[in-house]
Order: C-alpha cells, then structure tokens, then sequence
C-alpha cells in the first residue's frame, strides 16, 4: 500500500518518489482453527516487526487498533503469524482487517483487509476432514463450541440496539451489563475473573512496594480488602537488605528486576508489600461505563489503584505512552485525603502527568466511607462522576496529540498513529485494582516527604523515616464492594 498524501502517520508512512517503487506488504493469509482459534500470517521478507489489527464482524473504523491488536517481534518457520488461541469463529464469519511490517526501518500497510471463514484446518494447516469430524458439515454453518468464560461472537437479537463498546469476541448490546463482581466468594483464588500480581513494579513511577498475593488481599464480608505489610514483618527484621526472588510466581518479566532483587548498599528492597488483582487475561474491552464501590485507604504516603490499563501498549510502554485511566485516586495523607481525582494519565511527569486529571473536594476525607466512583469513557471524551455526581468532563477536542504537543510530550507522536482524537485511549484495556505506595511522580517534593524524587535514595530515604508514616496506617486498606462495567 503506497499513498502520496501528506499524512502524519509515525512510522506508518510510506514515501513514494517518481523513481522508487513502494513496497508491497505480502497479503496475509488468515485461517480458521478446528476447534477454536485464528491464525494469521505473512512470509518472512526481512522485516523486524509484523503487526496486525481486526474486527470480527465489524469494519475497521480507519488505523483503529481493533479487537485484535498485536506486535509480532520475530518470525519463526519463516514467517511471521499472530494467534489468538481462544477466538471462537464459525461459517460466514468476516474479519475486517490491515497488517503493517518493518522493513529496512521504514513502516508499509496492507489496508482495507476483508475475509471470510469458509472452512476450518488443523493445527497443522491440512483442512479438517468433514468424514471424521461429525461438526463439520459442507452444507450447513459450523455450530459454535460452547465455552462459559468466553461465548461465541452472536450477531445483536432484534431488540438488541448497537453499542460502541466493543469486547474482545464478543457482540454487545447498549446499556448491557458485561462485567459485574460482588467479590462473593470465599477467598481471593476463588475469584474467576481476576489474577494477583506477583512481582516489583518499576517504571515509570517506581513504587516502593513489590505485589504478592500473600498475606495482602482477603475477602470478608464481600468486600475485597487490600492492604499493606511491612517486608520485615512477613520475613524478619532486616530483610529489606536481603534478596527476594519471585522467579516461580512472578507474574512479571522472568530474569529482569520485575522477578528477583538483591539489596545493594543504599538500594535496598520494596520495604512493603501489597496487592494487585486485574482482569487482563479475563476480560478487556474498549469504552463503557466503569462503577466502583470502593472505601480509600487511609496513611501517609498509600496511593488505591482504581485503574484501567492498557491490554496492549500499542504506543508504547514507556513514561505511560498507552494511557492509564484512574476511575478513582485518592492519596492517603491526611492533608490530601479530601481530594478525589480521575482520568486519564497520558504522561510520567507533570505538567501533563495532571493536566487531564479532574478534582472533586470532598466534605470530608474520602476514606471515611464507601462512595460509588464512576467513569464514563466515550469515543468522544470521558465523563467523571463520584455518588451520581458528576464533577469532571475531559474532551480530546482534535485530539490529546495536540495538547500533548504544546505540553512537549516527547511521545506525543505516537499517537498519531491511531485513527481517533481519543488515541491513545481508543484501544483495549483491563480493570486494575491494587495499593501502591511512595513512588518518585505521584508526591511532589516538600519538607514534609522524607525522600527526593530525582533521589538514587529515593526507598532508603522513605524506610528511614517509618516511625513518622508508619504510625499512620491505622485503617490502611483499600476496600471494594463491587466493579461493574455497562456497554455505553
């Protein structure tokens, strides 16, 4: 694909000149997988990144990110295939497409994809024979396999009315509820749609905790409740100038420092340990309506986690490139404790870090009580609410790359690459919920804050000073009572 249009595409520009010929991306072969699955592929050509975007039964909005949104980093075999292993597809099934490949560092399209399941292969590509599989009949439409946790994409019931929140494989109907826990159950490994995270968080706000499911988050009373633990008291006095190797539970990057940390002088290890559940493998979907029942943490230096996160960072995973959006923060000191704020953080530093953020002052501290935190997040803005509230209105107007831009964001030009003025919020994303605590961008330097932000003593600073937030943490735990999603 070669266009000689004046576009701003990053890196998904292909540049044509009377004496050069444009590159033709390979066309990408597409297949269906007996019993469930889809593959797509392109042959090798000496390329260093293969991408592919898709909707199933819904045309592509322009460069949209879709349903299936994936970088392919290495060809092997000799080519270069992405996989969804739990896409459910059946006869007659259409994907709307366009792939993008790397070659020689310059960035070329194939756009305007269409294709249409007509029979299904094996895994190893032979066709699957209709003798031998009694669901595979020529003359009629492949039935669908039934799975609880992921039901097949159905074309909207007659009452059914278009919704522009889209869930991974999956058709949705306005107003429909398509995520929904009451954290009824009777212990956190209970919980279907959720995983805990087990490993140190890092950049860009460099927290000064490590998650482990462990000892942090119980469930009583139907409330999820998280809370914080001082690493010495879970090991013993002195470890934080030990080692913790999370290799065999790590939820992280295996072999970096998200998995194993040793203790060097004054860079010691996370002196806290909290929790952190998400629904990233369980459910992921783009624009809804977000509600949260949830009660603040109280005590110096905690920061809830009330989030959305980006399934795939397709802009980047860096200084928060893909976006976070925060339903719900409050800090936990005291003199902060009635400021709520929500919205989206498309930067690691201020000013932009805050500048989409939206303030509620509350009557009293948050974390005196259970409140109804919502988020409404549209193709064309987000809408904050707290108790059916409203109190925050943030519009991208031609877009966040343009505010971004004013701002100097340095990767304020990778979101040129989406086909929204939300990029680059128009992808993907999962609920988070978590405690973190400390961190070098959420405390603005002050006499009160025992650490310096651009400090290499940043954690140590923070441990030395315990006996001043540590007797705080009276009612530290952020508590939940439920978190539905509705289609907009």
């Amino acid at each position: 694909m070669c266009s000689n249009k004046n576009t701003m595409y990053l890196l998904y520009l292909c540049v044509c000149a009377s004496v050069v010929v444009c590159y033709e991306v390979p066309p990408a072969k597409l297949e269906a997988i007996y019993p469930k699955g889809l593959r797509v592929s392109v042959p090798d050509d000496g390329f260093s990144l293969f991408a592919f975007h898709g909707n199933l039964n819904q045309e592509m909005n322009g460069l949209e990110g879709g349903q299936w949104s994936r970088d392919i980093t290495k060809a092997v075999n000799g080519r270069w295939t992405f996989r969804d292993r739990d896409a459910q597809l059946k006869i007659g099934d259409k994907i709307y497409f366009w792939t993008y490949v790397i070659k020689n560092g310059l960035g070329y399209r194939q756009d305007n994809g269409e294709w249409t399941v007509t029979e299904f292969v094996y895994e190893n590509g032979t066709k699957a024979d209709p003798g031998n599989n009694p669901i595979y009949q020529p003359d009629k439409p492949l039935p669908t396999p039934v799975q609880p946790t992921q039901p097949p994409p159905t074309q909207p019931p007659p009452t059914c009315k278009p919704s522009p929140t889209v869930v991974l494989g999956k058709t949705v109907c306005k107003g429909e509820v398509i995520f929904s826990e009451e954290f009824d159950k009777s212990a956190v490994k209970d919980l279907k749609l959720w995983e805990g995270e087990n490993k140190f968080p890092d950049e860009p706000d460099y927290p000064f905790n490590v998650y482990m499911t462990k000892g942090t988050m119980e469930l009583e009373n139907g409330q999820l409740i998280i809370s914080p633990k001082l690493l010495d008291s879970m090991y013993h006095e002195g470890f934080v100038q030990e080692s913790l190797d999370l290799s065999d539970i790590c939820t992280g990057t295996i072999d970096t420092a998200q998995c194993k940390r040793v203790a060097n002088g004054a860079d010691i290890l996370p002196p806290v340990t909290t929790g952190k559940i998400t629904t990233k493998h369980k459910f992921n979907f783009k624009f809804g309506k977000v509600e949260v029942i949830a009660k603040m943490p109280a005590g110096s230096w905690l920061i809830p986690e009330i989030n959305l996160e980006p399934r795939e960072n397709f802009y980047g995973y860096r200084r928060y490139e893909s976006g976070l959006i925060r339903v719900a923060f409050v800090k936990g000191n005291a003199e902060f404790a009635k400021k709520l704020y929500g919205g989206p953080v498309l930067s690691d530093t201020d000013p932009f870090r805050s500048q989409l953020m939206k303030q509620k002052i509350g009557i009293e501290n948050w974390c005196s009580g259970f409140h109804n935190y919502t988020m409404i997040w549209k193709p064309d803005g987000m809408v904050m609410l707290v108790d059916g509230e409203e109190y925050g209105n943030i519009e991208p107007g031609e877009g966040f790359y343009t505010a971004a831009r004013q701002a100097a964001v340095p990767h304020a030009g990778n979101w040129l690459r989406g086909s929204s003025v939300m990029a680059p919020l128009d992808q993907l994303f999962y609920i988070s919920l978590g405690l973190r605590v400390g961190g070098v961008h959420d405390f603005a330097d002050s006499a009160d804050k025992p650490w310096k932000n651009k400090n290499n003593k940043a954690v140590l600073k923070f441990w030395e000073a315990k006996d001043t937030w540590y007797p705080t943490w009276h009612d530290a735990s952020l508590k939940i009572e439920s978190v539905k999603v509705y289609a907009l």
